[in-house]
């Protein structure tokens, strides 16, 4: 691959970056208010009627006003489109960050996660599309307040501490597995970032809260992203074996980064394995999972950070 840099498209990245953050700033306090006024709310916090015979004699906690009850008051006028304008400054941040993308490869000819800050840039990327492309078939538009803040803050944090000017990279990564582990690690821990959103939610949220949804519907939605996300994490941690393999002479080295990324999928094995067989639900469940995300975490950033290794040649700028 060439080492001349195109500086023009470098610049245009840069600025792409800083316009995508502004997009997703915007959406946020969008869906803030779609959050906070959009949805049907109690006209007062108690309310003289019968209560529905449940389990126990009881009203469930995460029970939500039902439609019709003159209980309920309709949302501000001002507010019945805040959750589309979120949605659609949600499209345009991801379009912002997809040619973020593309102009600083081109600037440089080669696939554009070479370093830390290439790869954050992506792995925000990958968390917005898959909450917006889930959001498509499941009425998860409630994660997009806390996605789009999450990868703002994520670009922000690329932008002043992991910035490095666009340019070649070295010997090692000039190879097609590049594309192929990295891509695939990239996919799965946007799946995983949305699952952790889930999680921190479903830890935080109150049982009289009837702005956020339901318990039961934020671990769906974790456990979903999470089957979607492992088979592809597991594909990525063999390619990178694979890589390793063709790279250094071995599969496997105990190298910082190849076992953090492995105790990753053992968590998050763990995590499916005790749904799947154990029955666990609710917080137990959910406090493993957010295990397998601080997990995730340190491999994809800590391990840079904190740790020297094989791996070291993403690590920050000085």
């Amino acid at each position: 691959m060439s080492a001349e840099v195109d500086v023009g498209l470098a610049t245009l990245s840069d600025q792409l970056i800083l316009a995508t953050v502004l997009f997703y700033v915007f959406a946020m306090i969008a869906y803030a208010f779609d959050l906070a006024f959009g949805r049907p709310a109690r006209a007062s916090a108690r309310v003289d009627r019968p209560v529905l015979a449940g389990v126990g004699g009881s009203e469930p906690a995460d029970a939500a006003p039902a439609e019709g009850d003159p209980a309920v008051k309709a949302p501000p006028a001002w507010v019945v489109w805040a959750g589309s304008v979120g949605v659609g400054l949600s499209w345009l941040g991801w379009a912002a960050n997809l040619a973020s993308i593309l102009t600083r490869g081109l600037a440089v000819d080669r696939w554009p996660w070479g370093n830390m800050y290439e790869f954050v840039v992506a792995m925000c990327f990958a968390a917005v599309s898959a909450f917006l492309f889930m959001q498509l078939r499941y009425p998860i538009r409630f994660l997009g307040a806390f996605v789009t803040v999450a990868a703002a803050l994520g670009l922000g944090f690329a932008v002043r501490y992991l910035h490095v000017q666009a340019g070649p990279v070295v010997p090692a990564l000039n190879s097609y597995w590049l594309v192929i582990h990295v891509s695939a690690a990239i996919v799965a821990s946007g799946l995983f970032i949305v699952a952790g959103v889930c999680g921190i939610l479903y830890l935080v949220r109150k049982d009289t809260s009837v702005r956020l949804p339901s318990r039961q519907d934020l671990e769906r939605v974790a456990h979903r992203a999470i089957v979607i996300g492992f088979p592809i994490w597991t594909f990525a941690v063999i390619a990178g074996a694979l890589w390793a393999d063709k790279a250094w002479g071995r599969y496997w080295g105990w190298d910082p980064k190849e076992i953090w990324a492995f105790i990753t999928w053992i968590v998050y094995a763990a995590y499916l394995h005790a749904r799947a067989t154990a029955g666990w639900k609710g917080k137990a469940a959910t406090i493993v999972q957010l295990i397998a995300f601080a997990c995730l975490l340190f491999n994809l950033v800590g391990v840079n950070i904190f740790i020297g290794g094989l791996h070291s040649y993403a690590e920050m700028p000085g």
